[in-house]
């Protein structure tokens, strides 16, 4: 079927929305895709639409080719199997909560991990049934704070979620690795520029975790990799080269010092080399972070972290280590409340003296001396060593990482980027089959609790993605795998022929089984060309000057090239087999 622009259901706008941010909301806005309703909310027109059920599409082949079943659940969702799991506290303010008219609570799904699993134990009963994967396409919902950039962050998305169930532990690696690579396909066929990177499994729980990130200079995710050996890592996920505890005999003991006002690891360092017969840096000290934790239906604990002072928190790696409980600094009340913590002058052995628990930087291993708070007001301990003078109770992940780092395989340093995830999996194990005692008979006849996989991609975000990775400075620019047409047939010519010959080229092309946008209106050719510029489907045919003397032409909107086509009976195949790529 032609689509004509004179009756598509199309306004595109000259000028950038005054909130769009980045250059894919700009141009999926004014290119008439999609339309803003309200923060994080928008409304699919014909053309994003197009896009979006293309991506659709190929994640729904690549899906089934691997044996998994579509199915679809309601996104309006009760609260009892999230409150089995308990993740009716822990999704705390991310998660839309009502009330129905009977006073019974409901939520709108961020995610379906336990309707799945209810699903499972529902229907199968032996291990006869296994394995199975089971996957739904459908709208999520996730009150974000600071909903941004368009579509890349909404309060209400299209996402694909699978889930596979097994009898055992192979069974659960061979599903991950079929999905990994069913991924790898779905993006190659997006024609995505992406890196799969080691990632943690936050409040989905399980063990494995994997993210597929589109590498962007717009995207909210930190990744590293190592150049040497192919290491990558989301930042949550990087684990610190630990040094090797060293004998603890023999170090100098450690001394109180005057170190005057310096609340600060500047100010500490620069009395340091000025009062001690060394060279120190921030790497020689030991910064306390205090902060307060709430485990999810509990109270708020002091928590201290200790990290050197070079380095600062990062928050998303802080967060992720301390996940599902939640987290924030110390304001004045809570010092106030608690007069043994001396703001700037903080060190490990107060904590220790009133039962704070205190979690150090995996760098802070025994045998190494730092300068850090001595508790009182301009003092701080000079050769405090870790393992003799104070004890930590563990070890946290919190540390910014830095280009530069050893990498954990000890293969090079790390290099860091910017990526926006578009995927996840998921190794579950039974985290939530155990929730619910989702058992079967096992082949000896005893029960057999289920092991779980989760996989999800951000389809509705895709269309962003994309857009992002291929757009120019004068328009979107879609690969052909997921472009809303085939082809973009302008006629750029007033004469009646060069219409007819139009409508009737584009007929040949439909019968062939080509996508063609017939840009029919009666506006300047300028305005169609910017037009067709603007909408970004690969191929532009027109239909100008040229036709009087026998050609068209044809232009490539990624490589922009132009070249002249005869006018014949060949026209239509010769344009089919460029756009399938085969001319």
């Amino acid at each position: 079927m032609i689509t004509r622009m004179s009756q598509l259901f199309l306004r595109t706008l000259r000028d950038d929305p005054a909130d769009a941010e980045v250059p894919s909301h700009k141009l999926l806005i004014r290119a008439g895709y999609i339309r803003p309703i309200a923060p994080g909310l928008y409304s699919w027109l014909p053309l994003g639409l197009r896009v979006l059920r293309k991506i659709e599409g190929i994640v729904r082949e690549e899906m089934n080719a691997i044996g998994a079943q579509e199915i679809l659940f309601p996104a309006l969702l009760p609260r009892a199997p999230y409150e089995t799991t308990n993740r009716w506290t822990e999704y705390g303010d991310t998660m839309f909560r009502l009330t129905d008219r009977r006073r019974n609570d409901y939520l709108l799904g961020p995610t379906h991990e336990e309707l799945f699993t209810l699903a499972v134990k529902g229907e199968y009963s032996s291990y006869k049934d296994f394995p199975v994967t089971l996957y739904q396409i459908q709208t999520k919902y996730r009150d974000e704070a600071r909903p941004r950039a368009g579509i890349l962050r909404g309060r209400e998305f299209v996402m694909k979620d699978s889930y596979s169930f097994d009898v055992d532990d192979a069974g659960l690696a061979t599903a991950y690795a079929a999905h990994r690579a069913a991924y790898q396909r779905i993006f190659d066929r997006l024609a995505l520029r992406y890196v799969i990177v080691a990632a943690t499994s936050g409040a989905m729980g399980g063990s494995a975790s994997e993210e597929f990130l589109a590498e962007s200079e717009i995207g909210e995710d930190t990744f590293v990799r190592c150049p040497e050996s192919g290491y990558a890592a989301n930042v949550e996920a990087v684990v610190t080269a630990r040094p090797e505890p060293t004998a603890v005999d023999g170090l100098p003991a450690a001394t109180v010092h005057d170190t005057g006002d310096t609340p600060t690891i500047a100010t500490l360092v620069d009395w340091a080399n000025g009062a001690l017969d060394r060279t120190v840096t921030g790497a020689d000290t030991l910064k306390n972070v205090m902060v307060k934790v709430r485990e999810p239906g509990g109270e708020w604990e002091l928590l201290g972290i200790g990290l050197p002072g070079d380095r600062e928190v990062d928050d998303k790696r802080l967060g992720a280590a301390l996940e599902p409980a939640e987290y924030t600094l110390l304001d004045e009340k809570d010092f106030a409340a608690n007069p043994f913590l001396v703001k700037g002058y903080i060190g490990p052995k107060v904590l220790a003296d009133n039962g704070v628990r205190y979690l150090v930087d995996p760098r802070v291993v025994d045998g190494t001396a730092w300068i850090t708070g001595a508790d009182v007001t301009g003092k701080h301990y000079v050769d405090l060593v870790a393992g003799r003078d104070f004890t930590a109770d563990g070890t946290i992940e919190a540390a910014e990482v830095r280009d530069g780092d050893p990498s954990p395989d000890g293969a090079g340093e790390l290099v860091s980027a910017r990526g926006i995830e578009i995927g996840h999996i998921f190794s579950l194990g039974r985290k939530y089959t155990d929730a619910f005692s989702a058992d079967v008979l096992g082949e000896d006849g005893r029960p057999v609790r289920l092991t779980m996989g989760s996989y999800g991609i951000g389809v509705s975000r895709l269309v962003a993605v994309i857009a992002e990775q291929h757009l120019d400075e004068i328009g979107l620019r879609w690969p052909s795998a997921v472009a809303p047409f085939d082809v973009h047939l302008v006629i750029a010519n007033k004469d009646e022929a060069a219409r007819a010959g139009a409508n009737e080229l584009a007929a040949e092309l439909d019968g062939l089984g080509v996508e063609v946008l017939l840009d029919d209106r009666t506006a300047s050719p300028g305005v169609k060309f910017k037009d067709a510029e603007l909408l970004g489907v690969p191929w532009i045919v027109v239909l100008g000057r040229g036709w009087a003397d026998g050609v068209v032409e044809l232009r490539d909107r990624f490589a922009g090239e132009k070249r002249e086509l005869a006018v014949g009976a060949e026209l239509a195949g010769l344009i089919r087999d460029v756009v399938r790529g085969e001319g």
